[in-house]
């Protein structure tokens, strides 16, 4: 194993963080969620496990969207003018997005609603 281009994948992977962050208003847009959602964890006083399955919602929801700008950088490269396939393509990572988004939306409300309706009411 060559410990120096071990080392080097980090520096890679730490340069297409800083990318998606500074190219993709979806990710930063999840970045925000994600620190309302852990504050709120915070004052709510999440169990270890609630804490756990929020942890991997959001990097889950980090890691769809990182996954989604490579695949439209790929598509873009391999067909830079308009083609159906490329836009299928591109739709399909998109919602792939959407439904985790959606799923994450789900799990949170079934492990907030109760922690609410606690102060709410």
């Amino acid at each position: 194993m060559n410990i120096r281009k071990f080392f080097k994948s980090f520096v890679f992977a730490f340069q297409g963080i800083i990318l998606v962050v500074k190219s993709e208003q979806n990710f930063r847009f999840h970045v925000l969620a994600a620190v309302i959602v852990l504050l709120a964890s915070f004052i709510m006083g999440l169990s270890k496990w609630e804490w756990i399955i929020i942890v991997m919602l959001i990097c889950g929801m980090f890691m769809i969207e990182l996954v989604n700008a490579s695949i439209e950088r790929v598509v873009d490269l391999a067909s830079p003018e308009l083609h159906p396939l490329a836009k299928q393509a591109k739709d399909l990572a998109a919602g792939a997005c959407l439904v985790y988004a959606i799923c994450t939306i789900i799990v949170g409300l079934i492990i907030f609603i109760p922690k609410w309706s606690g102060i709410l009411f």
